[in-house]
């Protein structure tokens, strides 16, 4: 008897957070149309018992595709998601404009028929193409004065919402069949492709909303690193879904990595400054102890002096 709880308290030394249910890591999505981001994150409390969940970008309930989501302690990396481009497929209707930008919402005036060709439609699409001020929907998660847009808009308030500079990689329409034509597009953090459907809609002089959405890409993170919700509820039910997650050291990967031994990974702990190897003056370092488990991340200081800037615990 003795020996089976010298035996658990080993393996629960040895496992950590898992051992109380905790996951720490990363998990990337593919949002089915329907569900808000946030009903993704309480998909994955519920699957992992990690209360700790947050997603690197809001897609609207309409949109699917890649929607990464930190959890546990790895939410503390989110800063360093929050700049990445995203990369889109969909479709623009014309001649009909809507309160949302969107298929979801109302009609916003009469509708009008399409007289453009494609090949007029994607000289007026090349114009989106760099960088320029784009004023966001009304119906969006910008907050004003701390408050969402949409809070105000549904409230029947005026939302000032202002322009906001964005880039825009690429953007073409590919098609179009009857009045929807078929796009792809690579814009900025902080894009909205509803305000380029409904703004490309006003210069084609019929209005236009967006009726489809698919992100394929989040930053490095692709449809095919995704992953279905029900998958995860199941891998989550069989307790398979960490095996499942990136290793630790693929995230970031544009961060150097570099292993500490123990009494090193102590000092840190506690925020000490350490001198550790210099990987080509890289500004940011990922500090890990063992094979898998990130440490910190840490900021240099001078030469090889590296400061704790986020310490995992």
């Amino acid at each position: 008897m003795q020996g089976f709880f010298m035996a658990s308290r080993k393996i629960a030394e040895y496992f950590g957070d898992e051992i109380r249910g905790r996951m720490n890591g990363l998990i990337v999505l593919d949002k089915p149309a329907g569900m808000t981001s946030h009903d993704v994150v309480n998909a994955v409390r519920k699957a992992t018992g990690e209360k700790s969940v947050g997603h690197l970008g809001t897609l609207d309930p309409m949109a699917t595709g890649v929607l990464p989501l930190l959890l546990g302690k790895y939410t503390r990396l989110a800063q360093f998601y929050g700049q990445a481009d995203k990369t889109y497929t969909g479709t623009i209707r014309f001649g009909l404009a809507t309160d949302t930008y969107d298929a979801e919402g109302e009609p916003a005036a009469e509708e009008k028929p399409l007289q453009l060709s494609l090949e007029a439609l994607q000289k007026l699409a090349s114009r989106f193409h760099g960088e320029m001020e784009q004023v966001p929907p009304p119906y969006s998660a910008k907050k004003i004065e701390g408050v969402p847009a949409y809070k105000l808009a549904r409230a029947g308030k005026q939302v000032p919402v202002r322009p906001a500079k964005i880039v825009v990689r690429h953007f073409a329409l590919l098609s179009l069949v009857d009045d929807a034509a078929a796009f792809e597009m690579k814009v900025s953090a902080g894009g909205y492709v509803r305000a380029v459907a409904h703004e490309l809609g006003q210069m084609a002089g019929c209005g236009a909303h967006l009726a489809s959405l698919r992100r394929t890409c989040a930053g490095a993170f692709t449809l095919e690193q995704a992953i279905s919700v029900e998958a995860m509820q199941q891998l989550g039910a069989a307790g398979e879904l960490e095996a499942h997650l990136p290793h630790p050291r693929t995230l970031l990967p544009d961060m150097p990595g570099v292993t500490v031994d123990v009494q090193t990974a102590g000092h840190i702990r506690n925020g000490m400054a350490m001198n550790l190897p210099e990987f080509s003056n890289a500004p940011l370092v990922k500090i890990f102890s063992g094979q898998r488990e990130l440490l910190a991340i840490g900021k240099r200081i001078a030469g090889t002096l590296i400061q704790p800037m986020i310490v995992m615990g």
